[in-house]
């Protein structure tokens, strides 16, 4: 490989190491803000109120992903921005119409939603669904501008926003006395409300230029040539999200709100670690597949983001399978242990979700959507069925063991096939999980035969953090994909120590 290839390859790991970082950045802190605050919060409100906020979140979550009838996904494809920007006109515009829609319906069957859920409280909050799916979908067509035009600076930002109005609201009405589900739902759509307006604003700010060319006609040439996202996609992410949402009304259905709290407070802790890298692997991933799909190194790039997704997510989910009821139990409080054994149960299932997630963002660069659709149909039926079994059998512990292990095959099935489709060798993610797995297991039997001589959570789940934190500084010092993010963020001149043995 020459000279200049080899310069060509570098800057291209270390922009999309860079750009990584930008949404990792601002994901940190907003995630920082809710994991600082949630010892506080799960104090002040009990798992009936997050419950109710779980409930909520879920309605709006099923309509906010059609919103926009997928077509903010379209935007990241045509090579003009010009076509692009009529999409995300057009995004907006269904986002308008779909909205107005949703208040129709809502308005007109409140009692049935409510009876379905068995949740009488929701009554009162229901008029929230409407602006809640608005704003999520104006978020999502904006964002999908954001990452086309990589201003991924821009989305930490609103992300952070966000986050943080939404927190301080939950922690100042509970300080208040209104610790109910309300205050958290309210909260939660407030900074919604407040983080696309402000990304609203950077956005208009900055390209508005190329929105003077947006033209009715492009509008709806749009519309044709990607006719394929609102035929096919729109129902391949509705059944993705309802399958992601069975837990919290079969949960409601057959159990309590309870049981839906400290699901959800046990789901959330999981996805937060997750998500905090995920995300912005898929974000960055998405824009540059879409990009690079026909280069002859598309397989090395692809092997690239699944090893960046093992190594970063392998160790703290494995920490969570091993002692997960003792880290709710130090940082939440007694009352939320089971709410840790719930995150055990789920944890690997996690750890697959968080692999597969960036990776089927392939099928729709490769405008594959029937196999979305197909995929999307079989994780929903078979989360309905463990759900429903789960039910039957009067246990939430063996509805979530059920959920977990049918998880586990689909999204393991669905990473074997993008893998596949981009040519990556089996030979080659073998090793890269038998080699992650083996760092992972002096932690492990230490903390077995910790809790064998029962020393108490506290000491388990410090053994666990120094080992996590050891962990990283480890791939700091030695792994050059993980320098890759912090050099582009000149941590190299700030700390380098880290480097040295490199």
């Amino acid at each position: 490989m020459s000279a200049d290839n080899r310069t060509s390859r570098d800057r291209q790991a270390s922009t999309f190491a860079g750009d990584i970082f930008k949404l990792v950045s601002g994901t940190t802190a907003s995630q920082a803000i809710v994991i600082l605050a949630s010892p506080v919060l799960t104090r002040i409100y009990g798992p009936e109120a997050f419950g109710l906020l779980s409930l909520f979140t879920s309605a709006t979550a099923i309509i906010a992903v059609i919103v926009c009838m997928r077509y903010e996904m379209a935007i990241m494809l045509p090579e003009s921005d010009q076509e692009a920007a009529n999409l995300l006109a057009g995004s907006l515009l269904v986002t308008c119409l779909v909205s107005g829609l949703t208040l129709f319906v809502v308005t007109l069957n409140s009692d049935l939603v409510v009876g379905l859920m068995k949740t009488p409280d929701m009554a009162r909050y229901l008029w929230l669904v409407t602006p809640a799916v608005f704003f999520s979908g104006v978020f999502l067509s904006l964002n999908y501008w954001n990452s086309r035009t990589k201003h991924f600076g821009r989305l930490s930002v609103a992300t952070v926003t966000s986050k943080a109005l939404a927190t301080g609201t939950q922690l100042a009405a509970g300080a208040a006395g209104y610790a109910t589900g309300g205050s958290l739902i309210a909260a939660s759509v407030f900074g919604q409300i407040v983080a696309t307006i402000g990304l609203a604003g950077q956005i208009l700010r900055d390209d508005r230029d190329i929105f003077s060319t947006i033209r009715k006609k492009d509008i709806y040439l749009g519309f044709i040539r990607y006719k394929r996202f609102p035929l096919i996609d729109t129902w391949s992410a509705l059944l993705n999200t309802l399958s992601w949402q069975l837990p919290i009304f079969l949960l409601a259905f057959y159990f309590s709100p309870a049981v839906v709290g400290l699901y959800a407070l046990g789901m959330r802790m999981l996805q937060f670690p997750m998500s905090l890298i995920g995300k912005a692997i898929s974000q960055v991933f998405f824009q540059r597949a879409a990009e690079v799909r026909s280069d002859e190194r598309f397989p090395l790039f692809v092997t690239h983001v699944f090893r960046m997704l093992i190594i970063t997510g392998m160790f703290p989910i494995l920490l969570v399978t091993v002692i997960g009821s003792d880290i709710f139990s130090v940082l939440f409080g007694e009352l939320w242990v089971e709410a840790g054994f719930y995150a055990q149960i789920l944890s690997i299932w996690a750890f697959v979700w968080f692999i597969s997630s960036p990776l089927s963002t392939l099928y729709v660069v490769f405008e594959k959507q029937d196999f979305g659709l197909a995929y999307n149909l079989l994780n929903m039926i078979s989360r309905l069925i463990s759900l429903i079994a789960g039910g039957l059998l009067g246990s939430p512990v063996l509805a979530l063991i059920f959920f977990s292990l049918s998880g586990i095959f689909t999204y393991g099935y669905l990473c074997w096939t993008m893998l596949a489709l981009s040519k990556v060798k089996w030979s080659v993610v073998s090793a890269i999980l038998s080699k992650n797995l083996a760092l992972f297991m002096p932690t492990g039997i230490v903390l077995l035969y910790l809790k064998y001589l029962d020393l108490g959570s506290v000491v388990l789940v410090l053994v666990g953090s120094v080992s996590c934190a050891l962990y990283y500084l480890y791939l700091i010092a030695t792994d050059p994909q993980i320098q890759n993010v912090l050099i582009s963020f000149g941590a190299k001149k700030r700390l380098p120590f880290l480097f040295r043995l490199r």
